[in-house]
């Protein structure tokens, strides 16, 4: 049964067939051919996959990131951002990366960053003399730390697939966001005294009080998620319905840029992003009971662990693992193809799943910037008007910076769990 699953799985993933139903399909072929399990088991795990309180923090996180992108928060972000970084050598490219870290703890989406932040400063990049395969760059690979600076959509997914706490995510979570940031800001700064690329002008100090206030109204909502998850307030689910109705009063009642008629959009997109999202999971679940059933992850786990058993040795072949697989497949598919597989192998090392949760989703935003199939990639593109292949050169070396960090968190774990 195992070779049909994942001959039939392969052949539809190269044919373009869609993840949630290459899943879907993957498992009812096998157990039609090769299996004496009855067919009813599928729809009962496809249910059963969605049927849990957590699963609800998943749409409620995506209503809070859209309806703080209605709010049209990006412009005052970027100019917060350039209070912050802007006087530097390359003061536009670490206005990029500020903002994006900014707006990333806000929106949990790396595309949904990207687009943003892109919009604004790509082609001020470009009026500034930034080539427009090295702007769509530095944005691209800035964008996935909406992936990682919690609240992290990635890692609500991954806590509900591997049932461990998504408020300790996210507090393992603020560390590598922060260094990841940082270590992309130091890309910045070299290659803007190579390139000669100066910094900006100082803002005058009323426009700057305007800008912290009016930014400072937005950044709140990640410390009212964090502080109340953290605090024992609400649990995460809880916290996503509270960071919904507090996006809806900023952006309607205080920069009244959401109008009623607005509303019904931002449902509908919210919906429907909810509905691909939560059907790749239940398909998903009914192929994990599969390979579950046939012991494929204690058998990978076997396999590495004949290898070595030094878990360090282990991570770095891991981390090999995800970052091929994360260019080939979008995060939310890596996580559920591969982390029932993995769990068994962490768990047979003793690696605690709340360190190996940021590690994977870290190792993961890595793919949103690289092809084939990066999405951060097709909108620095479409926004620079530079080929994928001139953008994907240039980013290199942030790609260099994600991996250093990531070689830090397997050498040195407290970088994750030192706040839990």
């Amino acid at each position: 049964m195992t070779e049909i699953l994942f001959l039939t799985l392969v052949v539809l993933l190269l044919l373009g067939v869609p993840v949630a139903f290459s899943l879907g399909i993957a498992s009812v072929t096998a157990l039609y051919f090769a299996s004496t399990i009855p067919m009813i088991i599928v729809p009962q795990k496809l249910f059963n996959g969605l049927n849990g309180f957590p699963f609800l923090a998943i749409p409620l996180f995506l209503l809070a990131g859209n309806i703080m992108a209605a709010a049209q928060i990006s412009e005052r972000l970027v100019r917060l951002a350039g209070l912050a970084l802007g006087r530097f050598p390359g003061g536009l490219a670490q206005m990029s990366t500020g903002a994006s870290a900014f707006f990333g703890a806000i929106s949990g989406s790396a595309p949904a960053t990207t687009s943003a932040i892109g919009s604004i400063l790509i082609p001020s990049m470009m009026r500034g003399g930034y080539p427009a395969a090295y702007a769509g760059a530095v944005v691209a690979s800035s964008g996935a730390l909406g992936l990682i600076i919690p609240p992290s959509l990635t890692m609500v997914i991954y806590g509900t697939i591997a049932d461990v706490s998504i408020g300790d995510l996210f507090i393992a979570g603020i560390l590598p966001g922060i260094l990841i940031a940082c270590a992309l800001g130091v890309v910045n700064y070299l290659l803007a005294r190579r390139n000669g690329l100066a910094g900006e002008a100082r803002g005058e100090r009323r426009a700057v009080a305007k800008t912290v206030g009016e930014s400072g109204l937005a950044l709140i909502m990640p410390v009212i998620i964090l502080g109340g998850i953290y605090g024992g307030f609400f649990t995460p689910t809880e916290s996503a319905a509270v960071a919904c109705l507090y996006g809806l009063i900023v952006g309607m009642f205080i920069y009244r840029s959401i109008t009623v008629r607005m509303l019904g959009p931002i449902f509908v997109n919210t919906a429907v992003s909810s509905a691909i999202v939560m059907y790749l999971m239940g398909t998903a679940n009914a192929f994990s009971f599969i390979i579950t059933s046939e012991q494929i992850p204690q058998a990978v786990a076997g396999y590495f662990l004949e290898l070595s058993s030094n878990p360090t040795l282990i991570m770095f072949l891991v981390l090999g693992l995800l970052l091929v697989a994360g260019t080939f497949l979008d995060n939310v598919a890596a996580l559920v193809l591969l982390v029932p597989t993995l769990g068994t192998l962490i768990a047979a090392l003793g690696i605690d799943p709340i360190y190996f949760g940021v590690f994977t989703v870290v190792a993961l935003a890595v793919g949103n910037f690289t092809p084939p199939v990066g999405l951060n990639l097709f909108i620095a593109a479409g926004l620079s008007g530079a080929r994928m292949e001139e953008i994907s050169k240039s980013a290199l070396p942030y790609i260099g910076a994600y991996i250093a960090v990531l070689i830090g968190i397997i050498v040195f774990p407290p970088i994750v769990m030192i706040f839990l």
